[in-house]
C-alpha cells in the first residue's frame, strides 16, 4: 500500500505541531524525518499554515537542547534556541488566550493528558487546525476515539 504524502494530506490546512512532531526532524535516523521535512517545506511555500503552542515551544526548546547535548554538538543550547527560531518562522507560535487555557483545562480533566498535548488540541481547537502528534500515546490509547473526533491526527497514520 502507497502510503498518503503528508503535502497531501494537510494542503490548504492549518496544523498545530506537538513537540514529537516538531523535533523529529532533527533526529538524524528518524523513520519520520523525511515526513516532517514535506511538512516543513510546503509550510516554507505556503502550502498549509503551520502554528505551535506556546507551552511546545518551551518543550522544543528544551528537548532539542537535551537531542544536541546526546549527539554531542559543541553548544547544544545554542543549536536549540537556533532550531526553535527556524521553526517559528514557519510556525506561528499561537496566542494564548483564557478560552484556550479553559479549552485546555477541561481537556485535561476529561482525557487525562499531559497538560502540553491539552494544549495543542486546545489551541487546534481554536485555530479550527489539525492538532498532529507524531504517533498515539500510551495515555492516548483509551481515548483515541474521542481524540479523532476531536480531529487528532497521527505522523504514524501517514507511513
Amino acid at each position: 500500500m502507497k502510503r498518503r504524502r503528508p503535502v497531501e494530506y494537510f494542503v490548504n490546512r492549518k496544523i498545530v505541531l506537538d513537540t514529537g512532531v516538531a523535533v523529529e526532524y532533527i533526529v538524524a535516523g528518524s523513520r519520520y524525518r523525511p515526513l516532517v521535512g514535506e511538512l516543513l517545506e510546503a509550510a516554507a511555500r505556503g502550502r498549509l499554515r503551520l502554528f505551535l503552542a506556546p507551552t511546545t515551544a518551551s518543550e522544543i526548546l528544551y528537548v532539542a537542547s537535551r537531542i544536541y547535548e546526546a549527539a554531542g554538538v559543541k553548544s547544544p543550547n545554542e543549536e536549540a534556541l537556533n532550531y526553535l527560531t527556524w521553526l517559528t518562522s514557519i510556525a506561528r507560535v499561537a496566542e494564548p488566550s483564557l478560552d484556550t487555557a479553559v479549552e485546555a483545562g477541561e481537556l485535561k480533566k476529561r482525557l487525562h493528558l499531559s497538560l502540553p498535548d491539552c494544549y495543542v488540541i486546545a489551541s487546534a481547537i481554536s485555530l479550527a487546525a489539525t492538532p498532529l502528534f507524531r504517533s498515539l500515546e500510551r495515555e492516548m490509547k483509551p481515548h483515541e476515539a474521542e481524540l479523532r473526533q476531536l480531529g487528532v491526527a497521527f505522523l504514524d497514520d501517514l507511513l
